[in-house]
């Protein structure tokens, strides 16, 4: 019974002095690699400046547009985007139209004619020629106007315009009156600076 109490107390023991040399010898690693670690971490510490990135230098106007912006993004975002809010469009009339589209004015390659119309009422088919009654000539006389057998299409603008271009003057007023001849008159009145009888001997009518 003694011989197997000692035999037990010596395993034991023996496997008390097994642990505690197991911890030593992992207590021995962990302090090597703490070392270690302290090392690395000290290296790091006096690297660090050397690697830490220059700093931008930011100009004071740059930070003043940098702040108006913020400023102007912040007050978009408190009124909010506009077109969310959709009015209904108020319509005032029964009729639709489609929106009026760009219509760019033509630019042909090549002409269609060839060659262009000739103006047919020009002044010299406009003026046929002066009229030499006696009632033209009274009219000459008495209210400085000026007597002229004209084309039946032409206008009086037409009509003033030839009559200045073909003799050089000056018309007030111009009237017209188609006879039971089928005739078109023109009674041409001059302004006050010009007489209506030297006009008439310039052309030949007296």
């Amino acid at each position: 019974m003694v011989q197997s109490s000692y035999s037990l107390n010596g395993s034991n023991e023996q496997r008390r002095i097994q642990t505690v040399v197991l911890e030593e010898k992992s207590a021995s690693k962990n302090y090597a690699l703490f070392n270690w670690l302290y090392i690395l971490a000290q290296a790091l510490v006096t690297m660090a400046p050397s690697m830490k990135a220059p700093k931008k230098q930011v100009s004071v106007k740059k930070g003043k547009q940098a702040v108006a912006k913020a400023v102007d993004a912040k007050k978009r975002v408190v009124k909010g985007k506009k077109g969310l809010v959709h009015k209904k469009k108020v319509r005032t009339s029964v009729h639709f139209y489609r929106p009026a589209t760009l219509k760019l004015p033509r630019s042909p390659k090549c002409p269609h004619k060839a060659v262009p119309k000739r103006d047919k009422l020009d002044r010299f088919a406009i003026i046929k020629h002066p009229l030499t009654t006696e009632s033209a000539m009274k009219k000459i006389e008495d209210t400085n106007t000026l007597v002229f057998i004209v084309d039946m299409r032409a206008n009086k603008h037409q009509i003033k315009g030839a009559v200045m271009k073909l003799y050089n003057i000056k018309v007030q007023q111009v009237n017209t009156l188609i006879s039971p001849m089928h005739l078109k008159k023109a009674y041409v009145r001059l302004s006050p600076e010009f007489d209506a009888l030297d006009v008439a001997n310039k052309i030949g009518i007296i």
